[in-house]
């Protein structure tokens, strides 16, 4: 058997001697077993992420196969189960396999002829779960690209916002130039009950001090030279809503102060005027630099640094994420080819190397910007400017292209170290475990790469 279609089988049978010979009888055909005596048991090992196949006799004490079959249909109808049966027993079987069961075996059973059943309803299995992963990146495409990625520091960030997200406290992001915090941001107020609020955006490094203040709480007409009508202010504005103050670390000392009473009173008063008018937001905050070092913060307020440090949400650059790169740069690759109009081009060896070695100092921006130069046949790394299109009548859904993407940086990689597993997972910044699920994934067998 090969790699790919080995998977994992959970084996039940109240007949000890017939399970320990079944048991062994697929381990020998390359599956991994886990034989149980009891079908409870083994339904405490099964959930709908289980990958591999089932394997039950029907007459059991405790529960009997019929009703592990029924109770692994609850848990998810996709997983396949064959059934042991006795002669006695078909007719209860062929009500099983119209009920959704994969297949029954009778006894006495040939090994081969078990061994092919579980084959094929592992390959079944695999598919289903591939195509699964391929929905939920589609879904995660949609949802909150660019934040895509399968790291587990990705992971952990998405789970983090999901957590805090409805939570209503404000939040401090942290991350390098072209990180995403926008992103992070936009996410926090999609995924809150204020989505049918206001998202409003301001970057503090961008506007003079004579006029952030007019931007941030508004002014009555007359407040100053020029304002001639009255003005809503951005906190006012996002009242119900979110705020987001890109660069705040770039705030005027002033308007600190005026932000640390907003943010301690929910309370604004525009320029031009006493009254103060409550208002109902939640501040995200996003900086380049670490506020809780003394020596990087600078001139910004200690104690509206501790006013914003509700919840920290750091975003790791590009560079210590490296498995995520060939997935974002296929979304940026996707995105561009739709915008220009035109069709997303083959992957050159030299372009693969330059995603993996390159440390994207500007991050998933830079990535972007790469991304769109590369569709525009701009992009020349290596020399090599030769970038093969293909065929745009060809209907590729995006998360198959994410996948073509990693597949061939897998490959090329492998193949540039001659099929060996160290040199290659250093070279991919993965773990080995997260690289021998890949192969499985993508069916790449690492011993073809070997010299």
């Amino acid at each position: 058997m090969t790699q790919q279609s080995a998977a994992p089988v959970i084996l039940i049978d109240d007949d000890r001697d017939l399970l320990k010979a079944t048991a062994q009888t697929l381990e020998l055909a390359g599956f991994s077993v886990s034989a149980f005596s009891m079908a409870s048991r083994a339904l405490a090992a099964i959930d709908s992420d289980f990958a591999g196949v089932v394997v039950s006799d029907i007459r059991m004490p405790d529960i009997d196969g019929l009703q592990l079959f029924d109770r692994i249909l609850l848990l998810d109808p996709d997983i396949p189960v064959i059934l042991i049966t006795g002669h006695g027993d078909v007719a209860m079987a062929v009500k099983a396999i119209k009920d959704g069961a994969y297949d029954f075996i009778t006894k006495p059973f040939a090994a081969d002829g078990l061994a092919q059943s579980v084959q094929r309803a592992a390959e079944k299995r695999r598919l289903t779960m591939e195509n699964r992963a391929l929905r939920e990146a589609g879904e995660l495409a949609q949802d909150s690209l660019p934040l895509i990625g399968q790291t587990p520091a990705m992971e952990r960030l998405r789970r983090t916002l999901r957590q805090i997200a409805d939570t209503d406290v404000d939040v401090l992001v942290t991350g390098e130039t072209g990180s995403g915090k926008e992103v992070v941001a936009g996410l926090l107020h999609r995924w809150s009950r204020r989505a049918k609020g206001n998202f409003v955006a301001l970057n503090c490094g961008t506007l003079p001090e004579s006029v952030i203040e007019s931007e941030l709480f508004g002014h009555e007409a007359g407040a100053f030279t020029g304002a001639q009508k009255k003005r809503i202010g951005r906190v006012e504005h996002s009242s119900g809503g979110t705020l987001f103050l890109d660069e705040i670390e770039s705030m005027p000392a002033s308007t600190q102060v005026r932000m640390l009473r907003v943010l301690e009173m929910r309370e604004v008063m525009p320029l031009g005027t006493n009254d103060l008018r409550p208002v109902d937001l939640r501040v995200v905050a996003a900086a380049k630099i670490d506020l809780g070092d003394p020596r990087q913060r600078g001139d910004f307020r200690e104690d509206l640094y501790y006013r914003l440090n509700v919840v920290t949400v750091s975003i790791p650059p590009l560079r210590e994420r490296r498995d995520d790169i060939a997935l974002l740069f296929g979304y940026f690759a996707e995105r561009a080819a739709t915008r220009f109009h035109r069709p997303v081009p083959a992957l050159p060896v030299a372009v693969q190397s330059h995603l993996r070695e390159h440390d994207w100092p500007g991050n998933v921006r830079e990535l972007a910007h790469f991304a769109e130069r590369f569709v525009l046949g701009l992009e020349e790394i290596g020399g090599s400017s030769s970038l093969r299109p293909i065929n745009p009548n060809t209907a590729i859904p995006l998360p198959e292209r994410l996948e073509r993407y990693e597949a061939d940086i897998i490959r090329e990689t492998l193949g540039r170290n001659g099929g060996d597993v160290r040199r290659t997972v250093e070279a991919l910044g993965i773990p080995r475990k997260t690289f021998y699920d890949k192969l499985q994934r993508h069916g790449i067998v690492r011993g073809d790469f070997s010299k």
